[in-house]
């Protein structure tokens, strides 16, 4: 008899362990948890013309003020009226941003000069009085003097544009060949650079 109730005991225990296992082993039910990454604002986009170096079209985060899209064209001209600016004011997305000229400083625009095919051939109008560095003839110091291009670029320009080289630069865009010149540097300096 009591060999019985331990044999009874045994089967009782196998199936609760059984089924503990069962329950333990058995896949979770439900789909799993995604997360999705935070949301962020689209950028907004401002045209920023006017007395800046480098007019054009900008984007930003949402906040932007009229300061931070200045800096983004370059900062401001000489002749820019800089009492007519709220520097602190925000921007918003399509706005148009123009900074003014002083009174009588206003460029003069040669309508026969927007007719060119390339901005190699075409002066700057928007600033006359900044003398631009001729790249094919250039010094090494006056290179050096150029945004972005140090001593050990310049002298590279040199190098790469002597008649046993390359020879002179037909357009502006062709400094990009010159190694350590890419893009960037190109548009940091496109305004302040000629070929004769």
């Amino acid at each position: 008899m009591k060999n019985a109730l331990y044999i009874l005991l045994g089967i009782m225990a196998g199936f609760v362990l059984a089924g503990v296992l069962v329950f333990v082993s058995r896949a979770p039910s439900g789909s799993p948890i995604t997360l999705q990454p935070a949301p962020t604002d689209a950028p907004i986009a401002i045209h920023v013309i006017g007395a800046v170096p480098r007019p054009g079209l900008y984007e930003f985060p949402e906040g932007v003020r009229v300061q931070d899209a200045i800096d983004a064209a370059g900062g401001l001209l000489a002749e820019a009226n800089v009492d007519a600016l709220n520097l602190a004011a925000l921007l918003e997305d399509g706005q148009q941003l123009n900074i003014p000229y002083k009174a009588g400083s206003e460029p003069v625009v040669d309508p026969f000069a927007l007719d060119l095919p390339s901005s190699a051939t075409a002066t700057p109008l928007a600033n006359p009085d900044i003398e631009l560095i001729d790249i094919n003839t250039a010094t090494l110091e006056e290179l050096d003097s150029l945004p972005g291009i140090g001593p050990t670029t310049a002298q590279k320009i040199l190098e790469y544009r002597a008649p046993d080289a390359n020879g002179p630069f037909a357009t502006i865009e062709d400094i990009m060949n010159v190694s350590g010149i890419g893009p960037s540097t190109f548009e940091d300096i496109k305004d302040l650079i000629t070929v004769n």
